[in-house]
């Protein structure tokens, strides 16, 4: 019997999914099965290490046989990802029995359900079947893909619905670099507070409704413009406003990201926090260093450099870090570059540990200076580098030149 497929969207949460096969085509599966909250029980006499993973870990129960028939007992899907076409044919066939969909890996004319391309874009989800076609679904998949994330999308807010902050990282400085859930957020917003290092080009395709807060250019001093923001966010999510804190890097690492979450929670709104690609590791790595490195480093450490190593506010600890064997990451610090440097090399980093200084790091205006500890303040001055730039200390600055 022949016919055109009925698309269904299947509610799994809670409700027995079998899997049966333990090799790469399950790998891919699970996931969206454990995703959608399946009750998953895996029979394949081996697994993979992922799925070992899953497994180990009580996100699915694992069967380590060959297929039983009372394996579909209380099942309502069965997926067969098994490369034997006999064995394939008579899971299927005990499925067919007890009219529980089944999905085949090895035949997709012999199965009862196809397992559609899918692309997901929030709260969006959309599966497209190609008619047996695999690679026109995928086509036609990526296509949607691709519109979903240059249109911004409802937030899915009705009138009168209560706003919400979202914290977002939006990476290092090149506009690619934010994550995936950064970007679909950030295209549903109705009001972005940015700071100055957020890339541009990402500030440039907001839509033209959005209300667009320069972080860096709020008045008064660090402390009350840090107040004037927790205020900004506040009183616009309880505007009912979806408002979308857009940082650069990771909100954690020195953006003070903790204390804006804080301010929102004791004014009773909602924070979602979306991590972004830290420029203490990506800025490095683009330039060439990496911050570990078999046989060299075992250990980096990332430290803000804004206050000189002398100053009673300095929480930071330079005689110990100077003991440490591993790299050292100094962001913020090409003021006290010199008392960096000098404090280091006084408390036993030799003045010829390899320094690498990366400005604008992920930028098309990157550029790199390689120096030493003893001679990297007065490089830095005579090369004319400024801020931002990333201070990396340590061998893992040469392991890469070849």
């Amino acid at each position: 019997m022949t016919g055109n497929p009925y698309p269904l969207g299947l509610r799994l949460a809670g409700r027995r999914v079998v899997v049966v096969g333990g090799g790469a085509v399950a790998t891919r599966r699970v996931p969206a099965l454990l995703d959608a909250g399946a009750d998953v029980l895996l029979v394949a006499p081996e697994l993979t290490p992922a799925l070992r993973a899953h497994a180990d870990a009580g996100r699915l129960h694992w069967v380590p046989r060959r297929f039983a028939p009372a394996d579909l007992d209380g099942a309502w899907l069965v997926q067969v990802a098994v490369d034997d076409p006999a064995a394939a044919a008579a899971v299927s066939a005990v499925a067919a029995e007890r009219r529980i969909f089944c999905v085949r890996a090895d035949d997709r004319a012999a199965a009862t359900a196809w397992t559609p391309a899918v692309t997901r874009h929030g709260p969006v989800t959309v599966a497209v079947l190609g008619g047996g076609d695999p690679r026109r679904a995928m086509a036609v998949r990526d296509a949607v893909r691709d519109l979903l994330s240059v249109r911004p999308q409802p937030s899915g807010r009705t009138g009168g619905a209560p706003g919400r902050v979202a914290l977002v990282g939006a990476g290092p400085g090149d506009p690619e670099l934010i994550t995936v859930k950064g970007w679909r957020l950030l295209t549903g917003a109705d009001v972005v507070v940015a700071d100055r290092l957020v890339p541009g080009l990402l500030l440039d395709e907001l839509r033209p409704d959005v209300e667009l807060v320069d972080a860096s250019k709020i008045p008064y001093g660090p402390s009350r413009a840090q107040e004037e923001i927790n205020r900004i966010l506040v009183d616009r999510a309880r505007a009912g406003k979806f408002v979308v804190r857009l940082k650069g890097g990771d909100p954690y690492v020195f953006g003070r990201g903790g204390e804006e979450l804080l301010a929102c929670a004791e004014a009773g709104v909602p924070v979602t926090v979306v991590p972004g690609v830290t420029s203490a590791v990506a800025v490095p790595a683009v330039a060439g260093v990496p911050v570990t490195h078999r046989a060299v480093a075992h250990e980096f450490t990332v430290v803000s450099g804004h206050l000189a190593p002398d100053s009673p506010a300095s929480l930071v600890r330079w005689e110990a870090l100077a003991g440490l064997r591993g790299t050292l990451v100094v962001l913020m610090g090409l003021k006290n570059l010199a008392a960096i440097s000098a404090t280091l090399v006084a408390h036993g980093r030799t003045a010829e540990t390899p320094v690498a200084v990366v400005q604008e790091g992920t930028t098309s205006g990157q550029r790199t200076l390689r120096s030493t500890l003893g001679a990297v303040a007065v490089d830095v001055l005579e090369a004319g580098v400024r801020p931002p730039a990333i201070v990396v200390i340590g061998d893992v600055v040469g392991v890469l030149d070849v």
